[in-house]
């Protein structure tokens, strides 16, 4: 339908009890970190089962810090994947050391295959990205890491709520990665606006990403001004700042709260998009988890190209004039200028493939069952009208 509302490609779920939270905060006289900060940090261990987490500003900055913490610098390799967004490969690139790009499989995620055949005496650490939401094949790498004594931070912008081998991603006893880092941003599963998470299984890893994450300081700095605070501290080294404030945090306990009931909504809304693509032979639905659950951040449809008689910028332009918002996930890192000669000396042709006819549908927990069928129509009556 031509001229129709419309339809954001994203809604944040905030409700009452997120507003409350902040407007309580803020009639504390407590902005920046402190217990708030404090309370979302052990909800979200809980949450997720790893042993420590560490509540920050955005996810780039928990993938930093932990490469920082892991001692990755200068002359060090670090693998991930092109398709992602370049925060992934910004945290490698200001550690210092070089960013290698190994090239995805058929779901999206990075291929341990290609993983295998790029590492180098130099490789320090392995950095893969849960497309989507949807796991990596984890197993693969970690024995990869085994092999080869490399670190593996994995990048859960998108996986919150996302399980492997039946347990949330960094879980104690099921995880062999050194940390996951995730994100809060305004369009993801769970929200503070801005903001990110680390967690870790290692004290020792954690305690010295919690130094470095505020300044490099001996303690906890926020606590300093309270009324059992001390004054005095010491910067042991130069650290960062990387602190969630109390304001965010308090919309963070709130939305966890809620995230299993997001994370259902987003499973029956992806199953209903599944169930009415499978039968249109233009297009080719995202992977499903298998052996694990998929957090469904994104729904990211593919094109059959060869089965339509325009291409993916084309069908876009179409789904926005009906009125319908979308969005690419994502441009791969070497098609950056700035990351351009990653392309030419690590190719990745599959993830070149898959971005040329992949494009993201709205998902999120607020659409209703008519906003549904009214993306589900569009996506038809498109592939109808330009079919071969």
């Amino acid at each position: 339908m031509l001229n129709a509302p419309y339809l954001p490609f994203n809604l944040p779920e905030i409700g009452e009890e997120e507003i409350t939270a902040v407007v309580e905060t803020m009639r504390s006289g407590w902005l920046t970190t402190g217990a708030r900060t404090a309370t979302f940090e052990s909800d979200f261990q809980r949450y997720t089962g790893a042993r420590h987490a560490l509540a920050l500003n955005s996810c780039t900055a928990a993938l930093h810090l932990a490469l920082e913490a892991l001692g990755v610098g200068p002359g060090d390799e670090v693998i991930t994947t092109p398709l992602t967004f370049c925060s992934t490969v910004h945290a490698i690139v200001h550690t210092g050391a070089s960013p290698v790009l190994a090239d995805v499989d058929e779901t999206g995620n990075v291929d341990p295959a290609s993983v295998a055949e790029r590492i180098t005496p130099r490789t320090k650490a392995l950095l893969p990205v849960h497309l989507a939401g949807l796991p990596c094949r984890m197993d693969e790498l970690w024995e990869l890491a085994r092999r080869h004594k490399l670190f593996v931070v994995e990048d859960a912008a998108h996986a919150v709520g996302t399980y492997y081998g039946g347990q949330h991603l960094g879980a104690d006893g099921a995880s062999e990665s050194d940390a996951v880092a995730y994100s809060f941003y305004a369009t993801k599963n769970l929200t503070t606006g801005e903001g990110g998470m680390v967690t870790t299984n290692q004290p020792e890893l954690f305690a010295r990403m919690k130094a470095l994450a505020l300044h490099g300081l001996n303690r906890d700095a926020w606590n300093r001004y309270g009324e059992k605070g001390s004054w005095f501290y010491q910067v042991l080294e130069a650290g960062f700042k990387y602190n969630l404030s109390d304001l965010q945090s308090a919309i963070g306990v709130e939305q966890l709260k809620k995230i299993e009931r997001f994370t259902e909504r987003r499973r029956a809304l992806a199953e209903r998009y599944q169930r009415a693509f499978a039968a249109v032979a233009e297009v080719e639905c995202p992977p499903e988890a298998v052996g694990g659950r998929h957090a469904w951040h994104l729904y990211i449809l593919r094109l059959r190209r060869e089965r339509l008689q325009i291409g993916r910028d084309e069908f876009l332009a179409e789904l926005r004039d009906r009125g319908i918002g979308i969005s690419v996930h994502f441009i791969p890192v070497p098609l950056h200028p700035v990351y351009a000669a990653l392309g030419d000396a690590y190719p990745c042709p599959r993830a070149i493939g898959l971005y040329e006819r992949m494009f993201s549908l709205p998902l999120y927990p607020s659409m209703t069952e008519g906003q549904v069928d009214r993306v589900i129509a569009a996506v038809q009556d498109i592939a109808d009208r330009w079919r071969r």
